[in-house]
């Protein structure tokens, strides 16, 4: 594990594998690489570049005000910059992924290729669609509440793991709550920050939308998602995909917010053959 000075902050970067570079940009906005460790097995085809966003996971070095659309995408740019590819293939889950939406709007160069999982380009799903859904999926009116208060970052730090637990199932098709727990002994621990959270979607998320831009992202682009996802549901990744000038949709069957770790082999499947494996520097 390494943390790495990149401009202003130290942030944590895990490379590994080889071939085609990949960059992984996890959710939240509080959680950290983790949520994509399942991918790792795709380490064979490409290297992975795994790391936590600033004032996320185990990046140190900033105040959680600093965590602006500005810095995010700067500080992945340093990195880039730093590891020395030209460009590379970006990948962002959940959070991550309007994280990548941002990148590929103000650094259109540095990517090759754009994968979105469960992510959207506009926080209205989230702020205000997601609650009502669960209530139209028959949740109780206590976890319609929390989540609306949740994802409008109305909570404090200390109420976030009560707050998130109250509706913590609808993120999976299935949750098996005995594999959750051998994945978290077993794998990486996962670093919560909940200021940052907090923060990201009281600031940092309210009334975010990029929707009228997408048509100048011109890169390839998957639009991949679980069908079962609630934060980001696929009539919103269908509307999505139609806007990328040059993206294809695909609907994991049998998954939540989480694909990556419901469906690994699918979701891996459709990594692989979207990017393949092009020539990092093009003549």
């Amino acid at each position: 594990m390494i943390t790495t000075p990149i401009r202003d902050v130290s942030l944590f970067v895990k490379v590994i594998g080889q071939g085609y570079p990949l960059v992984l940009m996890h959710g939240g906005p509080g959680l950290d690489h983790t949520s994509l460790w399942a991918l790792r097995s795709c380490a064979d085809q490409f290297t992975l570049i795994f790391y936590d966003h600033r004032c996320n996971g185990r990046s140190t070095g900033a105040e959680v005000t600093s965590m602006t659309w500005e810095n995010l995408t700067a500080d992945a740019e340093a990195l880039r910059q730093m590891l020395g590819f030209e460009r590379w293939a970006v990948l962002g889950h959940s959070f991550g992924g309007q994280v990548a939406l941002e990148y590929a709007l103000r650094y259109p160069q540095s990517l090759s290729h754009l994968i979105l999982m469960d992510s959207g380009g506009d926080n209205w799903w989230v702020q205000q669609n997601a609650p009502e859904l669960l209530g139209k999926r028959g949740y109780r009116a206590a976890a319609v509440q929390a989540a609306r208060r949740f994802y409008n970052g109305d909570i404090t730090v200390g109420e976030y793991f009560p707050t998130v637990l109250k509706f913590i199932g609808a993120y999976a098709y299935r949750m098996d709550l005995l594999g959750l727990a051998r994945d978290m002994v077993s794998g990486p621990r996962t670093e919560f920050r909940p200021e940052a959270t907090v923060f990201g979607y009281s600031q940092l998320l309210a009334g975010w939308t990029v929707m009228d831009r997408l048509c100048e992202i011109k890169v390839p682009a998957l639009v991949i998602a679980g069908r079962q996802d609630f934060l980001f549901p696929p009539e919103h990744q269908a509307i999505l995909a139609d806007r990328l000038p040059n993206a294809r949709l695909a609907l994991i069957e049998r998954a939540g917010h989480n694909p990556q770790m419901e469906r690994t082999a699918e979701v891996i499947r459709a990594v692989r053959d979207f990017v393949g494996a092009p020539n990092p520097n093009p003549g």
